[in-house]
């Protein structure tokens, strides 16, 4: 008989692009097709055959409370009974606004927005806005969303602008954005000592998640506010991803690092399309309609969005939340090594708040260079192993995972369990 996920994946290939409307969800990474889910309800989710699976990627990282939480779909109810966008000011989009200069001290200003690539493009035109510089820098393996200047890779030299890594995005665009090694403190001294008082911005994920999970060595986020700081450069936070996934106040407070702006997504629209731009309210009046930097969107502050945003960011300050995610997060992690260790299979894992990444290899990665020495069909060999028994790990050994605060004792065992059976026989 041949499953529903298939004849969904033949049939929408005949109207999507790929069958898929994101990259990565095409399993093209891992091999094989992509699963089709049907409903999902705290840590699981259900595919078109009805099949559950435990889920680690939480739709790449708003799930931080699980799927459906009752207090959060009552949200969305109430405000979808109200109207779905006024295209107009709310009071609730006052409210998260509110909250989210309350929970990130940088902000004292911040914007509504829809996606984190809208968030991502819009910091970087409001900084060349602001500084009335063109040069970026950016760090080798961050993803920030796909706007023109950030689809960009490192060049041919240790100090050389940046080459496009997509077709459309054309060179002189990339010609304005410099490309180096995420933790290389050296490269980013040689390139401000070069272009210092040219560079508009430097933009990071201060804890990467989109080359497996990388964290940041000793001294890198401060070298990096510190070379900004001195050369009059907007210091920019792309925490699409870790904002109040790696603690209360992103990965801003858990190092203490204040940056000029920050970018944030995801867990701020609790499971709805909604992310949000802020910083230094100087930086952020350069905005129109009060200043020349124009940015605008029909659905910024969409209603709906913005109450499941809101009900996510009230209830992730309940007491004792982050450390009971953190410490499952690290049970995770710490287990699946201790069983793949046993069986004598090189590998490693870390844990940075609710996030985590896996490695097939002897020692835990500090750079994109590093990422690609790992085993990457070892990682799709375990990726669709673990699918079978029900585990749902990303699918790309390129990306971190996530869990939620519905991932109890019972989810932890299945999966531990699930490794066991799978590194015994490796």
């Amino acid at each position: 008989m041949t499953s529903r996920n298939h004849q969904l994946f033949e049939q929408s290939q005949q109207y999507i692009p790929g069958g898929v409307n994101s990259p990565v969800r095409a399993f093209k990474s891992v091999g094989g097709e992509p699963v089709f889910f049907q409903r999902g309800e705290g840590a699981y989710f259900w595919d078109a055959d009805g099949k559950s699976y435990i889920d680690y990627v939480g739709s790449w990282g708003p799930l931080i409370l699980g799927h459906a939480h009752p207090e959060v779909v009552k949200a969305v109810q109430t405000a979808a009974q109200n109207g779905l966008t006024f295209g107009a000011p709310t009071e609730a989009e006052l409210e998260i606004a509110q909250l989210i200069c309350q929970l990130v001290p940088s902000i004292e200003q911040v914007r509504l927005v829809s996606s984190g690539t809208e968030a991502g493009m819009s910091v970087i035109r409001l900084a060349r806005g602001f500084t009335g510089r063109s040069k970026i820098i950016k760090f080798e393996g961050c993803y920030h969303g796909h706007d023109d200047s950030l689809l960009v890779k490192a060049g041919s030299g240790a100090l050389t602008f940046g080459n496009p890594s997509s077709a459309g995005v054309p060179a002189e665009t990339a010609g304005h954005t410099i490309v180096l090694d995420y933790n290389d403190i050296a490269g980013i001294e040689a390139a401000f000592n070069q272009w210092g008082k040219e560079i508009a911005a430097v933009i990071v994920e201060p804890v990467a998640g989109n080359m497996n999970l990388i964290a940041p060595q000793a001294d890198f986020l401060t070298k990096l506010r510190t070379f900004c700081t001195q050369n009059g450069s907007v210091l920019i936070f792309d925490e699409v991803m870790t904002g109040f996934r790696v603690g209360l106040g992103g990965a801003q407070g858990l190092y203490q690092i204040k940056p000029d702006l920050t970018a944030l997504g995801k867990v701020i629209g609790g499971g709805m399309p909604m992310a949000a731009f802020g910083g230094r309210r100087d930086i952020m009046q350069c905005l129109a309609p009060l200043g020349p930097v124009y940015q605008a969107g029909t659905l910024s502050g969409n209603p709906v969005a913005v109450a499941a945003g809101l009900a996510t960011l009230k209830l992730i300050q309940a007491p004792g939340f982050y450390d009971q995610l953190f410490n499952r997060t690290k049970q995770l992690v710490d287990g699946v090594t201790s069983i793949a260790k046993n069986h004598g299979v090189d590998f490693c894992a870390q844990s940075i708040g609710g996030m985590f990444g896996l490695y097939f290899n002897k020692n835990i990665p500090g750079s994109f260079a590093e990422v690609m020495q790992c085993d990457k069909s070892a990682f799709n060999r375990f990726f669709h192993a673990m699918l079978e028994e029900g585990i749902y790990f990303a699918p790309s050994a390129f990306e971190a995972g996530f869990v939620s605060s519905v991932h109890g004792d019972d989810e932890l065992e299945k999966t531990l369990s699930a490794a066991e059976k799978i590194f015994k026989d490796w």
